[in-house]
């Protein structure tokens, strides 16, 4: 069983090393690293792990991750751009992108209705192709007036996992969502200012 790497680790793709910035977070599929190339740029390295999980059950993780990037590629979902894979190591190394998560919005109090709108807009692309994808907050990065899903995961669309059934409960305030940041030592500080008047995101803490 793989555990994290420390910060100065250094982990190699195809041969070149990476430096481990920091622990990103990790997932049913793998630990993702902010990690430094050798010219000092900032990169995402994803490292396949073979943990068990309760909720979902895996075939071959690699393989998914790279269908699961071209099929979202074919739908046009901002994503990081993916910069190399490592089959042997099951490594792949994306675009680092900067910016706060949703989820770090909604601790903060910040999430916006634009910011469901958006996430709407990307939806209603995703649902025509019959496709989800994990609408968790912290997936998703805030650049300029886009959201950007920082994860390549995507299923085949079922109504329950969808946005409006399932991952709305994760974007404001809901008992959900502090269920979770409790349990993860995750403080919320501010005002929840994120309504936008209609299912669960509209709960409000004050």
């Amino acid at each position: 069983m793989k555990t994290a790497a420390d910060a100065g680790t250094t982990m190699d793709v195809n041969g070149r090393p990476y430096e481990v910035v920091r622990l990103l977070g990790k997932g049913k599929g793998g630990y993702s690293y902010l990690v430094r190339d050798v010219d000092g740029v900032l990169r995402v390295l994803k490292q396949i792990h073979h943990e068990p999980c309760a909720y979902y059950q895996f075939g071959d993780k690699l393989a998914s991750e790279l269908s699961d990037y071209r099929t979202l590629t074919s739908i046009s979902v901002a994503m990081p751009r993916m910069i190399d894979v490592d089959e042997a190591a099951e490594r792949i190394l994306k675009e680092y992108v900067d910016g706060p998560t949703v989820y770090e919005l909604v601790l903060a109090g910040d999430v916006r209705p634009a910011h469901i709108e958006r996430m709407r807009a990307i939806c209603r692309r995703l649902y025509a192709a019959n496709t989800n994808i994990d609408y968790f907050p912290t997936n998703f990065v805030v650049q300029g007036d886009g959201l950007v899903y920082v994860d390549y995961e995507c299923n085949a669309y079922m109504e329950e996992w969808d946005f409006e059934h399932w991952g709305i409960r994760y974007w404001s305030r809901t008992p959900e969502l502090l269920a979770y940041a409790a349990e993860h030592g995750d403080e919320v500080h501010g005002e929840d200012t994120g309504s936008d008047g209609d299912g669960p995101a509209a709960d409000k803490e004050e």
